[in-house]
């Protein structure tokens, strides 16, 4: 999955470790309508999930060397840390006219 070119980012989440995580994000959740997220990884390993009925289930290990992990509007996602990790999630959306 890539991230369509006319999306802009325009929230950013703090870093977070294997002990910072929000739980919300260890289990299944979505983003809204429209939003599109990258998970960048800058230290470690973290586990992405795609859990969502209306895709192929899969899973890709995120590293710093690894290109982000694109999150789809609505699709359910989670993430595990696999050890030690630190983390930022960029939301992205197209810009209003």
């Amino acid at each position: 999955m890539v991230l369509p070119s006319d999306v802009q980012p325009y929230r950013r989440t703090q870093e977070f470790t294997e002990a910072t995580v929000p739980q919300a994000l260890l289990k299944a959740h979505t983003t809204k309508e429209g939003a599109w997220a990258l998970i960048h990884v800058l230290e470690g390993r973290l586990a992405y999930r795609i859990e969502d009925p209306r895709r192929s289930a899969s899973e890709t290990v995120l590293t710093a060397r690894t290109p982000p992990g694109v999150v789809e509007p609505t699709i359910l996602h989670a993430v595990e840390p696999l050890g030690p990790v630190r983390f930022y999630v960029e939301f992205h959306r197209r810009e209003e006219t």
